[in-house]
């Protein structure tokens, strides 16, 4: 069994956005040389995502209302967590919502997936670099 790991940085610039890097691990599985095995990629940071949906603008603003509705950035002092100093409480429960990783099988040298689906970096605290690691298994 052969194994393939790369970090991806991303630096978005907004508080909160989505970001296809599908592509992105398409380079990483033509990289690793891998047919048929599995792919882990995973935000390595506690206020962002990596999710499977749809690549629809319309959907992207619905996924950003329905995270603000649920875990509304203000008033920042309604959440416990930024009486330490920090201001992102909402991110780390927007993170929980969205997840931290997702894993695809590899068929034939690419990514298994079903119609329309596609690989996001969720950023729920942006304006500085995050990483997302990509970790590929199989032969």
């Amino acid at each position: 069994m052969k194994s393939y790991r790369k970090e991806l940085w991303f630096n978005v610039p907004a508080r909160m956005g989505f970001v296809n890097i599908t592509p992105q691990v398409e380079s990483c599985l033509a990289e690793s040389g891998i047919r048929e095995g599995l792919v882990l990629v995973n935000a390595m940071h506690i206020t962002a995502s990596v999710f499977i949906n749809d690549d629809e603008p319309g959907l992207h603003k619905d996924y950003a209302e329905w995270l603000e509705t649920l875990a509304p950035r203000e008033p920042v002092s309604r959440y416990r967590h930024n009486r330490t100093g920090e201001d992102n409480g909402d991110a780390h429960l927007k993170r929980q919502v969205m997840g931290r990783e997702v894993v695809v099988a590899v068929t034939g040298g690419r990514l298994d997936f079903g119609p329309w689906e596609q690989i996001f970096y969720g950023e729920f605290d942006g304006r500085r670099r995050k990483r997302v690691l990509v970790k590929i298994i199989g032969e």
